[in-house]
């Protein structure tokens, strides 16, 4: 590792930010690092000749892969690592694909952290275990990866009136469909991109909607 390590640490909670630079202190020598808690800051921040970020993907004005498409243009040799609590099964290649170097999840081990940082340094990646059998998965199985792609277009329809809050009767009069039919269309949609609620519905949507 070079004498200096400059990393921006990414996201709007406090704590998140102070006890994972407490961590990368205790294990890096020569470790300088710098805190911003949305994309405007970090974007101001990252003129500052920065070797590494830590990326939440939901920070106020930057919650969707562009943001990591356009920090890449202007910085290449930039290491980017996303670090969020959404599962890295069904987040992480979304990223990668979009220029990221890594993708962690905030519950990792201290190790693990560690580990992903050390691995950014030698390599310039990172891909957890859950992240290669995912990427294997995709291969032989020649999954999307992007799950909205397993939807029709009806589907996508129905899933946009529902993460805008519209209610099955509201649904069924917009699309001219029988009530059943929406109930059967948001089963299909649920079981399709591995969610049971609206919410995680709305979290697919706002990842992979482009």
């Amino acid at each position: 590792m070079k004498k200096e390590l400059k990393i921006l640490l990414v996201d709007d909670h406090s704590v998140v930010r102070h006890g994972t630079s407490l961590l990368l202190q205790k294990a890096f020598e020569g470790i300088i690092i710098s805190h911003a808690d949305n994309y405007e800051e970090a974007i101001g921040k990252l003129n500052q000749n920065q070797d590494m970020v830590f990326l939440d993907i939901n920070i106020p004005g930057g919650n969707s892969t562009k943001m990591v498409e356009k920090i890449r243009q202007t910085y290449p040799e930039l290491l980017i690592m996303m670090f969020s609590a959404y599962d890295e099964a069904h987040y992480a290649l979304r990223y990668i694909k979009s220029g990221a170097n890594g993708y962690l999840n905030k519950y990792s081990s201290d190790s693990e952290i560690i580990k992903a940082v050390k691995s950014l340094i030698e390599t310039g990646k990172y891909l957890s275990d859950a992240v290669k059998e995912k990427i294997i998965e995709n291969t032989f199985s020649n999954n999307p990866v992007n799950p909205l792609e397993k939807l029709s277009e009806r589907e996508i329809e129905v899933a946009e009136l529902l993460v805008s809050g519209e209610g099955n009767l509201e649904i069924s009069n917009k699309l001219n469909i029988q009530m059943s039919t929406v109930s059967t269309f948001k089963s299909r949609i649920f079981e399709k991109l591995g969610v049971n609620n609206i919410v995680k519905l709305v979290e697919v949507l706002n990842i992979y909607k482009n």
